[in-house]
């Protein structure tokens, strides 16, 4: 059995953009034509897609910043992340650009870690989670947070620790659950299956984000 997702496409009879934001998303009605002849009607969330990184440091713990996430109310530790809304950006320098943005670090050695969909049923987001390791602090001044970001506390966890966490229900940030459990995964095989950093990644959506789409 080849297990592996693969590219499909049912017929669309009909497409209209609902709404605009202007920012990151637009949503876009699709009228779907179904194997069996039917038509179902389908709202899709527009997404740039992101990057995010796991970094481990030389003691096996995982660098998680605490931020404000406004839709879920909650404060929630997660990896550095970030959109991929800079039109032309390579993905593996957008998750370095955060690294140094977002906890004032630098990483010598880059892998991937895994690709996901974050929720395929309403939205093509894509996003590639790095491995970052050789860790060290970045050089010069820190970069000027603004909004969420301005008092984001940064923390290196253990991982099993950080593995814990997310099996207990503790954590739910999607990039930090399913990279810290990746992460572990990767050092009990000596992180010999991992994928360069340049790996092809198809499923990256070549969506500047609407701010972009509608200058």
């Amino acid at each position: 059995m080849d297990l592996a997702d693969r590219p499909a496409s049912y017929d669309v009879t009909d497409s209209t953009l609902a709404f605009a934001s202007g920012r990151v998303v637009d949503v876009r009605t699709d009228h779907v034509r179904l194997p069996d002849g039917s038509t179902a009607v389908r709202d899709v969330v527009v997404h740039p897609g992101a990057v995010g990184v796991i970094a481990l440091d030389e003691q096996d713990r995982v660098l998680l910043l605490q931020q404000y996430r406004h839709p879920v109310q909650r404060l929630l530790w997660e990896p550095p992340a970030g959109l991929l809304d800079e039109v032309g950006e390579d993905p593996l320098r957008a998750a370095q650009r955060e690294l140094y943005e977002e906890a004032h670090y630098r990483a010598d050695r880059w892998d991937v870690l895994i690709d996901v969909y974050t929720s395929p049923g309403m939205t093509d987001e894509a996003i590639r989670v790095y491995l970052a390791r050789e860790v060290a602090p970045a050089d010069g001044p820190q970069h000027e947070r603004v909004a969420e970001e301005r008092d984001m506390p940064v923390q290196w966890v253990p991982l099993a620790a950080a593995v814990d966490a997310v099996l207990s229900g503790r954590l739910h940030n999607p990039i930090g659950t399913m990279g810290i459990l990746a992460a572990a995964r990767a050092r009990q095989s000596g992180f010999r299956d991992l994928r360069p950093a340049d790996a092809p990644w198809p499923e990256m959506s070549a969506w500047p984000g609407s701010a972009a789409a509608h200058a």
